[in-house]
């Protein structure tokens, strides 16, 4: 199916020429224009639907909005090149179907791969990324994080116009507001077209955030702003056209509902993610897109196949566990307790991070903090700066780097504070390389006489659970980690759950989940499984190769080192990043305690790949990589 053609004809697209000086459109190119809107949008509901088809998923509201600034840019670009920096820069970058629709209307990328979004090994990962796809001329990140960038650019090329797509999400970020103020004071001829829709990941900002207001915002910072209905095209123009002709940064912000004209989705915040397959057909159908219709119908959701050996079928998610166990701990709490020494703090990440089960249960002491993470978690921090006080925070682990400074405040501050970082690793991120969190150690930043830091990555549901229960109402920054992926349960040699029954977590020490006298593999988390699952393979093969699990990340079990000290060898399996993970520094706590074993660590080393499991195998990390690591360490 991926080598049939693309069932909507995109030569359909008119490359009309637009002259910013015009700032009216003629009735051909008002005509020109929605035709193009029209197709793209129909374009954009399909390719990203079959994401939605494929299990690999995606964002279909935010690239199918800001369509009509798009093909109004693209027209703009045609008519006057000499005066454009010629690129759909987009700090939302999940919008990522707006580059790879482009880059197909230009002949950069054969229309056909587009069937193939999220795919692994398809090149069309869930953002942008510069040089992996071809049309693709930058690279986004996360949210909040381009326009600095962009600003940059724009004072690079000082003779020409620069735009940047944003969102009203995105302006919560940090980020946005000294872009704001550096854009006013050098006059910085940047113009952004914000998609202004009311609507995030958790939600509507006028509900959780009232009283913020986009265009007073940038006003305060000193841009001029140019505000109107994003559906109305003769006005967007003329707004864009007036944006072009003042010198000097401008917001035009448009306003329009999310998912603008899809019934069942217009006005949701559904719309931020990808379209169901259900109302994608409904929609398809609707616009006379048979073909299209066809060929979602016979997408077949792919399967990973493999089955690992030692532990179970049944799996369970444990960034939603975390949320369950919060829950049923604050219960057993009085209220009174829960008002006086609890505050649950979210950044619009709540159902990606458990964090819904407790807005559900206890809406008095949760805060929807909207797309903040640093004065959301220094929020959280500063609650629990007395004795008897908790702050809980949560959101996906690759936007830990993005608080490293404000977790230094905490730690100098002697703040409580549970951590629950999400979407840990690679596994299941079709999101790709900006959403991996690879650098999670970099929590662990104080000195080793300072305030208590605990990171830990439980393997399997029963032991986060077990961890929760445990390190709920200690003192001290606790960092849990969990991964997007649902995970098994890690099985003895019996069969049974060794995490299950009277388990007891006990932080700070290592687990044997298997003996061996060849040597001894070290992992944690997801990864913990599949090495789980090597050793049990080795095992057959007749190389007697042992387990160890590692749930307290940056603590040394002295007693387990010097039991997997004195082994042969000693690999470490992880999915974070090579060189700032577990790996690059277990060695040396072997080397400073006298040990010597043969030493090597695998974690992930290249950018991604996209798909789903698929970016285990991609790293080497897989079981058929561990078993060939560990066969060269002891040939």
């Amino acid at each position: 199916m991926t080598s049939a053609n693309f069932p909507i004809d995109l030569s359909a697209y008119q490359r009309i020429k637009l002259d910013p000086t015009q700032p009216a459109l003629t009735p051909d190119q008002k005509a020109a224009l929605q035709a193009n809107i029209q197709l793209c949008r129909d374009a954009i509901v399909f390719f990203t639907a079959t994401g939605a088809a494929k299990g690999v998923g995606g964002h279909t509201g935010g690239p199918y909005d800001t369509v009509p600034e798009v093909v109004i840019l693209d027209a703009l670009f045609r008519g006057a090149p000499d005066k454009f920096v010629p690129i759909f820069f987009d700090e939302a970058g999940h919008r990522v179907a707006t580059q790879y629709l482009m880059a197909a209307l230009n002949h950069d990328l054969p229309a056909e791969q587009l069937l193939r979004y999220r795919e692994a090994h398809s090149t069309l990962p869930g953002h942008p990324e510069l040089g992996l796809t071809p049309g693709v001329k930058f690279s986004s990140g996360r949210l909040g994080h381009l326009w600095p960038y962009v600003n940059g650019v724009a004072l690079a090329h000082p003779d020409k116009v620069v735009f940047c797509l944003g969102s009203d999400g995105s302006q919560q970020e940090g980020n946005d507001a000294e872009a704001a103020r550096m854009a006013v004071a050098k006059n910085i001829n940047v113009k952004l077209l914000i998609d202004d829709n009311d609507v995030t990941i958790a939600g509507h900002p006028s509900h959780y955030l009232p009283g913020f207001n986009l265009a007073k915002t940038l006003a305060g910072h000193g841009l001029t702003v140019l505000e109107g209905d994003g559906e109305d095209l003769e006005g967007l123009y003329s707004r864009i056209c007036q944006a072009i002709n003042t010198p000097g940064p401008i917001a035009v912000i448009n306003k329009r509902p999310m998912a603008v004209g899809i019934e069942g989705l217009e006005g949701s915040n559904h719309g931020h993610d990808v379209i169901s397959v259900k109302l994608a057909l409904q929609y398809l159908e609707a616009r006379g897109r048979t073909a299209a219709v066809e060929y979602l119908k016979r997408i077949e959701k792919p399967q990973n196949t493999y089955t690992f050996l030692g532990s179970s079928s049944e799996t369970g998610a444990n960034r939603n566990v975390f949320g369950d166990v919060v829950v049923s701990i604050l219960g057993r709490m009085s209220e009174e307790d829960r008002r006086q020494k609890v505050l649950c703090v979210d950044s619009d990440l709540e159902g990606s991070c458990g964090l819904a089960q407790i807005r559900k249960a206890f809406p008095e002491i949760f805060v929807s903090g909207g797309i903040m993470e640093r004065g959301n978690f220094s929020m959280a921090a500063g609650f629990g700066m007395e004795e008897d006080r908790q702050g809980i925070f949560a959101t996906f682990s690759a936007f830990l780097e993005m608080i490293i400074s404000e977790i230094t405040m905490a730690r100098l501050n002697n703040s409580n504070v549970l951590c629950h970082f999400s979407h840990a690793g690679i596994d299941d991120m079709a999101d790709n390389t900006c959403h991996f969190g690879l650098n999670n150690f970099f929590a662990d930043n104080g000195l080793e006489d300072g305030y208590e830091t605990r990171l830990y990555f439980p393997a399997d549901p029963r032991q986060m659970a077990a961890c929760i229960e445990t390190i709920f109402h200690q003192p001290g920054l606790r960092f849990v980690f969990s991964t997007r992926s649902k995970v098994p349960m890690i099985l003895d040699t019996e069969g049974q759950e060794i995490f299950g029954g009277d388990y007891l977590f006990a932080p700070g020490k290592d687990e044997v989940i298997r003996e061996g006298t060849a040597g001894y593999i070290v992992s944690f988390g997801d990864a913990l499984y599949r090495a789980l699952d090597a050793v049990e393979r080795l095992k057959q093969e007749g190389i007697d190769v042992g387990l160890i699990n590692k749930p307290t990340l940056n603590v040394v079990d002295e007693d387990m080192m010097a039991k997997i000290g004195k082994a042969p060898f000693v690999l470490v399996v992880e999915a974070f990043n090579r060189k700032t993970g577990l790996g690059s520094r277990f060695g040396s706590w072997l080397l400073e305690r006298g040990f010597a074993p043969k030493y090597a660590y695998l974690g992930t080393h290249e950018e991604g790949c996209g798909g789903l499991w698929e970016q285990y195998p991609y790293q080497g990390l897989d079981p058929v990589g561990i078993m060939a690591k560990v066969k060269s360490m002891i040939a």
